[in-house]
């Protein structure tokens, strides 16, 4: 079925959907990564985003549910040329169907290399697309409609809107005896670590990941304030990935702020921005973003490269982070922006990369025990404060 796909700066492809009738829009980015569009299509970061994918080929290992990144696709389209027959043993459905299911839209045919170079000489962009509307200024006047990612902010969207656990690798709904709504209390049952994820957007595999660190984990909505987090009493708090404009969720880098000396904390890409924000810093938009599984990053305390996996379109400021009281960690090698940094006095921790790597390599795996140490030592800490005579 022929399709349009228009920018708003008046290039426009023709192309056509693999998925039937339909249009779509958002701004339009494109992801380095040879596979795992299933994680790129699920993963919250992307919401608000039409995908366009480097590699050559899409869907040909289909999709199963083991490879989910939420309960649902996050993207608003994705653009590759597609195979029909997967070739995989664990493939319960083809990506289009997979798409349909959803009631999102697939585009093929196009010059996809030629979109790549665009946007990343011109920009990341609005953009949309539609098999109904095939007059190109008709579509290009509908592009620059489309909202603009800088000045939104999507972590209301993304988040859960009640508290859940995680248990075993899956949520857990909570229970009527531990779920206190009316005094907006959760509370942890088990021995282990406990730890209060703050929901802006999180990946599934961010959650597996952090219970194999030994963490006892409630999902908690981003819109909880920090007398909540306070009443819980966890051991950890994280701060997960998410989508839209950082500077635009006042409320979370307000209550982040008031949690900074209250508990250990770890922050993931939106993560590390809000909590950059709390600590006073800025931040800005890219100019196309980091998005793939083969982004070079220099751990500079080590010395040591990571390759890593990456989805962002904004990035901290250094120059508008306090150096005496933050430490830079981490550098993208490819534009020296800031990747990783902790605060010198207090436990915080953040990297703007994604260590859980689903899709992408797991160099940066070591982060989850790290956060897990920072913990124990914290903890240790309150011990030896509350002993008598010390």
């Amino acid at each position: 079925m022929k399709a349009v796909l228009a920018l708003e700066d008046g290039r426009t492809f023709a192309c056509q959907s693999f998925t039937g009738p339909g249009e779509a829009f958002g701004e339009i980015v494109f992801n380095t990564s040879m596979a795992g569009y299933q994680e790129i299509l699920t993963d919250p970061s992307y919401c608000g985003q039409m995908v366009t994918m480097t590699y050559p080929l899409i869907g040909n290992y289909g999709v199963n549910p083991e490879d989910m990144e939420s309960d649902r696709i996050q993207a608003e389209a994705i653009l590759e040329e597609y195979q029909s027959e997967p070739s995989n043993h664990s493939a319960a459905e083809t990506l289009a169907e997979f798409l349909l299911r959803h009631g999102v839209m697939g585009f093929e045919g196009l010059d996809t290399r030629a979109l790549t170079i665009h946007i990343r000489k011109a920009g990341a962009m609005r953009a949309f697309i539609s098999t109904i509307d095939l007059d190109p200024q008709s579509c290009v006047a509908r592009a620059q409609a489309v909202p603009a990612m800088q000045g939104l902010d999507l972590t209301g969207a993304a988040s859960t809107k009640k508290p859940y656990r995680w248990l075993n690798g899956q949520k857990a709904p909570m229970a009527a005896a531990d779920d206190c709504l009316g005094e907006r209390i959760w509370r942890f049952k088990g021995s282990r670590p406990s730890l209060a994820a703050f929901d802006f957007g999180i990946k599934h595999n961010i959650l597996r990941c952090l219970e194999a660190a030994g963490f006892e984990v409630i999902v908690i909505p981003a819109s909880t304030d920090a007398d909540a987090v306070r009443a819980m009493a966890p051991d950890g708090i994280f701060l997960s990935n998410g989508p839209g404009d950082p500077e635009l969720a006042v409320f979370a880098a307000r209550t982040i702020g008031a949690l900074l000396d209250f508990r250990p904390m770890f922050g993931i890409c939106l993560g590390l921005q809000l909590m950059a924000l709390a600590l006073g810093g800025r931040t800005y938009k890219l100019k196309f973003g980091h998005r793939g599984g083969n982004q070079p990053v220099k751990n500079l305390v080590t010395g040591k490269v990571e390759i890593t996996s990456q989805n962002h379109g904004f990035a901290v400021d250094a120059e508008s982070l306090n150096q005496r009281e933050i430490q830079i960690t981490h550098l993208n090698l490819n534009d020296l922006t800031v990747e990783g940094f902790r605060h010198r006095r207090l436990p915080l921790l953040a990297v703007q990369y994604h260590p859980e790597a689903s899709p992408g390599p797991r160099d940066a795996g070591y982060l989850f025990a790290e956060f897990r140490q920072m913990v124990a030592n914290f903890q240790a800490k309150e011990i030896k404060h509350e002993m008598p005579g010390v």
